[in-house]
């Protein structure tokens, strides 16, 4: 399946392309030997901020309504500076913005608060904010379109257990006809800050097909073959042992029949092009 990616419109160009990943820094090292969770984590491709190495911001929300941006630069690799914040105070009771109030860190130059709002607008998607209560946009440096019958599912970073994690709302779109940009929407408890670094994902796509899966109930000759086949490769299993240099034991063999399918199925696919070939 081939998708095509478009950069961020407001920010063309900058932060890092979406990207499989099976890891979890934060997840145990033996964690890593499970097959199905790799696997899980790796579903789709992770997207990241529209920032460069040297960029980082936070976003913020308070309560009743006040939100606040922060956004600072490395410069020299050595420390980071504050440039600017931007205060959001929404409309108490009601839908919008009351003031979007900027404070410069640096010494002020003509059209710079202008600059930082829209800077800020490049980040977050200012119009979203507050809804529902404590909501913020984060905006991904790169935009999706689908093959056809394809949606796109975004969604915070799957497996990812290091806390505080806030929630984050998955939405599904139909990205092979509609222009969407990609968005994941956090929920802020008050005093809850989100930091975004450049190399930090701020959420993760999924492919998935829009026609939906029909349910069957299996015959009695296909509930006995899927026994037969679940003894046989855990007897399979049980014999197939390894050790990690710490001492801990485990089987491969889930990865080892998985890569047999694999190469299975790639040599079916040749054959097939073969034939049509012909």
């Amino acid at each position: 399946m081939e998708v095509t990616l478009f950069p961020n419109t407001l920010r063309p160009g900058i932060g890092l392309r979406p990207k499989k990943e099976a890891q979890r820094p934060q997840l145990p090292q033996h964690a890593r030997l499970c097959p199905v969770l790799e696997a899980g984590s790796s579903l789709g491709a992770l997207v990241y901020p529209p920032l460069a190495e040297n960029e980082q911001f936070h976003i913020g929300f308070e309560g009743e309504g006040l939100f606040q941006f922060g956004y600072s630069v490395n410069a020299t690799g050595k420390k980071w500076e504050q440039i600017f914040f931007v205060n959001y105070q929404l409309s108490v009771g009601a839908i919008g913005m009351r003031k979007e109030e900027v404070q410069l860190m640096v010494p002020e130059t003509p059209g710079f608060k202008d600059t930082a709002r829209a800077i800020a607008r490049m980040f977050i998607s200012v119009d979203d904010m507050g809804t529902p209560t404590g909501a913020v946009t984060l905006r991904g440096a790169y935009n999706f379109q689908t093959p056809p019958g394809i949606d796109t599912v975004y969604s915070g970073v799957i497996n990812s257990t290091e806390r505080p994690v806030a929630p984050v709302l998955v939405t599904r779109v139909e990205t092979d006809w509609y222009v969407h940009d990609s968005e994941f929407r956090y929920i802020l408890s008050p005093g809850e800050i989100i930091t975004v670094s450049h190399n930090l994902p701020i959420g993760q796509v999924f492919f998935v097909p829009r026609e939906e899966p029909t349910f069957r109930d299996g015959t009695e000759e296909e509930t006995a073959e899927r026994l037969k086949t679940s003894m046989k490769f855990f007897d399979e299993k049980a014999t197939n042992k390894k050790k990690t240099p710490y001492g801990m034991e485990y089987s491969p063999q889930y990865q080892q029949m998985s890569r047999d399918q694999q190469k299975a199925g790639s040599k079916r696919d040749i054959k097939t092009k073969g034939k049509k070939m012909k």
